[in-house]
């Protein structure tokens, strides 16, 4: 798909409450992780429930210019057979990741710690992202960075080291993709690779490290406990292994507020992977009164799963504290329009990192409310939403920015609202959930071009 098509513009407007059952596409965390462990390992990885949006076929792609060879099986059913560590070949052209931050800078740390000369690029949007943060370890692991745009911004291109060197780094900020970048060119490091980070990220790349025959250590860090300190041994070999992916919480949190503000729906979203790094919206929803249960908790590829039965709720104001925000830093967009239609204010508390994701997501966010004539307010890193507890008033068009999660949360806002409210562009909304509107209409949601 390329973002550089003409712009398809969606709207949504208010109708019948919501009801039946879905499966939201695979976690697209995971899906990221199978490509890359895949290209890492020796044999064959099994994938089932891969999320094939646009970000995670760029990855499989990248993956495949490094050496991988793969094949797929039916819908969500790959085979990758790997190359193993110190196996990577130099890509014959420029790896094209599209809008996928987490694929680039995660593949940025693969060939940073292995001996291969690989260029970075993508859309207008990643292009504008910043990765130096991503740079600074690598360098002190041994990479080169032979090119790169104006304040560390693809265009770049890497050079790993025959070996890389094993660090110990405190992550300047709460990010998973930090962490999981050091740790994955940490892989070709003879010693102990060690993350250290200040707030608790999520943790698949440690998961699923071990799952391939890493060993990885963690342990609580800093006087309150709340930090962690990943250690990875490494050079280890990676064996292959089957991969079951669970659906992706970050994808549920749209039919599930859907659901909470439409009046009368009632919903059953099934596979929903229960983490407890990726659970915070539903932690904050239950606190705003949201009728949200937990059916059938289970466990599939080493993640806790659960179906959620989700209804209609009269929500309140709540303060979200920014220790938070790691837990749920993708839904904080969807989060605000719940908060539009709660009895009081809501706080978001420390929402620096959403300055730096597809868009400058707290600005888009507050923008989408101004439109759509909701009262908020930004102070700082933190977002105030006003609500009187009833439907405020839409009939705005929102600036998506090339944002897919800031375009489904105003077109879940527009169900709800008293009058219709549009997204100036829907396109990218695959990059990370396919299926979004015809799942969304099979529930009887009234969204369309």
């Amino acid at each position: 798909m390329s973002h550089d098509s003409e712009p398809t513009p969606l709207s949504a407007a208010p109708g019948a409450p919501l009801r039946g059952r879905l499966r939201p596409p695979g976690d697209k965390s995971i899906s990221h992780r199978a490509m890359i462990l895949g290209l890492l390992s020796i044999g064959e990885t099994r994938v089932e429930g891969l999320l094939e949006g646009d970000d995670v076929l760029r990855t499989a792609a990248a993956a495949r210019a490094l050496g991988a060879s793969m094949e797929r099986l039916g819908e969500g059913r790959w085979v990758v057979r790997g190359v193993g560590i110190g196996g990577l070949s130099d890509p014959a052209e420029t790896l094209d990741f599209g809008n996928a931050g987490t694929g680039s800078r995660l593949m940025m740390g693969v060939v940073g710690g292995q001996p291969v000369t690989a260029t970075f690029d993508g859309d207008a949007s990643l292009r504008s992202r910043p990765m130096r943060r991503i740079l600074d370890p690598l360098r002190l692991m041994g990479t080169q960075v032979l090119a790169e745009a104006e304040g560390g911004r693809v265009p770049l291109t890497l050079r790993g080291p025959r070996e890389a060197i094993p660090i110990r780094y405190e992550t300047p900020a709460a990010s998973a993709q930090i962490k999981s970048a050091v740790l994955l060119a940490g892989l070709n490091a003879p010693g102990t690779t060690t993350v250290i980070e200040a707030a608790a990220t999520r943790d698949h790349t440690e998961r699923m490290l071990r799952l391939f025959g890493a060993e990885v250590s963690v342990t609580p860090h800093g006087p309150d406990g709340h930090g962690r300190a990943v250690a990875l041994t490494g050079q280890p070999t990676l064996r292959g292994t089957e991969v079951v992916v669970p659906a992706d919480p970050s994808s549920a949190a749209f039919p599930l507020v859907a659901a909470l503000i439409v009046p009368g729906s009632e919903i059953t979203i099934e596979g929903v992977m229960m983490n407890p790094l990726r659970t915070g919206l539903i932690t904050t929803l239950i606190e705003m009164g949201a009728d949200i249960e937990r059916l059938r908790e289970r466990e599939e590829g080493g993640e806790t799963v659960a179906d959620l039965r989700v209804r209609a709720s009269r929500l309140k104001g709540v303060d979200v504290p920014a220790e938070r925000a790691p837990a749920m830093i993708d839904e904080y967009p969807v989060l605000a329009v719940a908060a539009a239609f709660a009895q009081g204010t809501t706080r978001m508390n420390g929402l620096h990192e959403l300055r730096v994701k597809e868009s400058d997501r707290l600005a888009a966010v507050a923008a989408g409310l101004k439109a759509n004539g909701v009262a908020h307010l930004i102070e700082g890193d933190d977002l105030l939403v006003h609500g009187d507890g009833a439907a405020p008033p839409g009939g705005g068009t929102v600036a998506t920015h090339l944002d897919h999660r800031i375009a489904m949360a105003f077109l879940v806002m527009g169900l709800a609202t008293a009058e219709p409210v549009t997204v100036d562009d829907g396109a990218m909304i695959a990059t990370s959930f396919p299926s979004f509107l015809p799942t969304m209409q099979a529930l009887g949601a009234g969204i369309g071009e």
